[in-house]
């Protein structure tokens, strides 16, 4: 007997059975299912899924053995497969085998239930893109459940998880991964190969340490750690090329992450147990939007923090702040700055209360107020072109910005004004330069760091060789297409950042450039690059040729097993496939080894 009861059915001896009956499912919406291939059975009281349902796609409806006539709405032979099942809000304690009956599905929900367990069955369902498992009772995943090549979303959020598959790797066009409030300890170290990832949610687990894989996953734009039992993050969190947004609150750390992720712009790190700032840590945050360090231990705010010219959202809040640098004041785009909970001295409350513009105010007239000090003279001075030079931050940060001011040249007050100092760093990035300053060599012995990106840079002259102490230079969205042989001396060389130019080819002499951990080349006309050369890098770990002319990867290029992260995206070539380039690095090299003559 169907366990449905059709609407024009009546039970007349409803009212004196004892005990709970059955929900029921209108005939009707089994109809209209048919025909959309969608259905709803959300919030219907469900303690089990039932056999019409499962045998939807395979069953003759009802009304086909009834001798009526059918209008062309009603052809029931002609009838969808059941594509999206939404059985969310139930009771449902189990999911039968049959749910293989249903392979057509793309969408599954089962979010807020009872389910114990899963079926092995649902690895066949290999049409599947969003799978939703939240609020259920599971303890662990199906193995099967890895095979399911399409499932683009997972969640299993609000469950008893403490461990995962370690096959989860095979989930290789997964998008969205979310795993929050369960009880992992671990993470299987195939999350690597997951490298269509561009969510992942672990926060509210009981994680210690973070796996070196996550290295890998370089589509990943969100990354949520919070309240879990970290201590420290790995600096390979750096290689996350997409990384936008990292959620660390609630943690055990000591110390802000020292992360180089080149397109970070949020960084929540509230609720931990960070008690001081390091100089280091800030330089690496250059182009941070948000940060937020509210409920820590910090103590002070080092003059670095101006480092972080991009900062619109500074959250202070509940820390053991006793003063305020006036440096903060010279952050060109902060709008927002929390420091309510603080034990500050020398500034009024009620100043605290009018607001971010207000106190910068204050600050910056504290600046105006006190313009030498004994030992370093004058904290700013102005340039017949009206642009400050910041003398506090050539002194004590080693540090030449004159970023974002639409020059096509430097100023020789600006070099004068460090004159006799060893700077380290030189930012003179988002400008209209068409060439390299000469006047950089006054720095040959101790600059270390280049940004010379978003510049008009058409040619890299020789004299860069000059400056050995060089780790890093940024040129990125330039005009350049070759690089000077000179280059072969910069022995400390590890940082090369050449994306958005106008390259052909792999520029030869980077690989005389045995130092080199990072050579960035996206979004260029590169057409080719020698693997036996690039042999040669030892300790190169990312390369990003992604968004090129590449019609062919040499498989040579699978020796180089140094690298870690390889980009190759948005090229024209035909092998590696799509499909193997998605699975990541590792794969992409391995699948290059064989295909080596033997």
């Amino acid at each position: 007997m169907s366990r449905f009861k059709r609407a024009d059915e009546v039970d007349s001896l409803a009212g004196f059975r004892a005990g709970k009956t059955e929900p029921t499912v209108p005939s009707a919406l089994l109809k209209a299912a048919r025909k959309s291939g969608q259905l709803n059975l959300s919030g219907r009281g469900l303690i089990e899924v039932p056999q019409n349902v499962y045998h939807l796609n395979i069953d003759t409806p009802e009304e086909a053995h009834q001798n009526v006539s059918f209008g062309a709405s009603d052809r029931w032979w002609e009838q969808t497969d059941l594509t999206k099942l939404l059985l969310s809000s139930n009771q449902l304690t189990q999911l039968s085998d049959d749910i293989r009956l249903l392979a057509g599905l793309t969408t599954l929900d089962l979010h807020d239930n009872q389910l114990s367990s899963l079926p092995g069955a649902l690895g066949e369902l290999q049409a599947l893109q969003q799978l939703q498992l939240s609020h259920n009772k599971l303890r662990s995943l199906p193995v099967e459940l890895c095979t399911l090549k399409n499932l683009r979303s997972l969640t299993v959020q609000q469950n008893l998880l403490e461990s995962l598959p370690e096959d989860l790797g095979q989930l290789e066009n997964l998008t969205e991964l979310e795993l929050s409030n369960n009880q992992l300890t671990g993470l299987p170290s195939s999350l690597g190969r997951l490298t269509c990832l561009q969510k992942l949610h672990l926060c509210h687990n009981k994680l210690s340490c973070l796996p070196d894989a996550l290295t890998q996953l370089t589509n990943v734009k969100l990354l949520d750690c919070s309240n879990n039992q970290l201590t420290d993050i790995p600096a390979g969190l750096s290689e996350m090329l997409a990384l936008e947004q990292l959620y660390l609150r609630h943690n055990k750390l000591r110390l802000l992450p020292q992360l180089l992720a080149p397109a970070l712009k949020e960084l929540y790190v509230g609720n931990n147990h960070i008690e001081q700032l390091e100089a280091d840590q800030l330089a690496s945050l250059t182009f941070i939007s948000i940060l937020e360090l509210r409920d820590n231990k910090i103590k002070a705010l080092p003059d670095q923090i101006t480092l972080l010219s991009m900062l619109t959202r500074l959250d202070l809040t509940n820390n053991d702040i006793t003063t305020l640098p006036a440096s903060l004041s010279l952050l060109p785009n902060l709008k927002m700055l929390l420091l309510e909970g603080n034990p500050l001295r020398g500034i009024r409350r009620d100043l605290l209360t009018k607001g971010t513009n207000e106190l910068l105010k204050y600050l910056k007239g504290r600046i105006k107020e006190e313009p030498d000090r004994a030992d370093e003279g004058p904290t700013a001075m102005t340039l017949p072109s009206q642009a400050r030079i910041n003398v506090h931050h050539i002194k004590t940060l080693k540090l030449l910005d004159y970023s974002e001011k639409k020059a096509d040249h430097i100023p020789d007050e600006l070099f004068d004004a460090a004159a006799d100092q060893a700077v380290t760093t030189v930012n003179f990035s988002k400008n209209q330069l068409t060439f390299i300053p000469a006047r950089l060599m006054d720095f040959q012995s101790s600059l270390s760091d280049i940004q010379l990106g978003f510049n008009k840079l058409t040619c890299c002259p020789p004299d860069i060789c000059k400056l050995l102490q060089l780790t890093h230079i940024d040129l990125r969205n330039n005009q350049l297409s070759d690089l000077p042989s000179e280059m072969e001396n910069l022995t400390k060389l590890r940082s090369v950042i050449l994306s958005c130019n106008r390259f052909k080819s792999f520029p030869e002499v980077l690989y005389q450039i045995v130092s080199l951990e990072t050579v960035l080349l996206g979004n260029n006309q590169v057409g080719g690059l020698d693997p036996s050369h690039l042999m040669k890098l030892v300790h190169l770990s990312t390369l990003d040729l992604s968004n090129n002319d590449l019609l062919n990867i040499p498989p040579e290029l699978g020796l180089c097993t140094s690298l870690r992260c390889l980009s190759l995206e948005g090229n024209p070539f035909r092998t590696p496939r799509a499909a193997i380039v998605a699975k990541g690095t590792d794969a992409v090299l391995e699948y290059l080894r064989g295909r080596i003559p033997t």
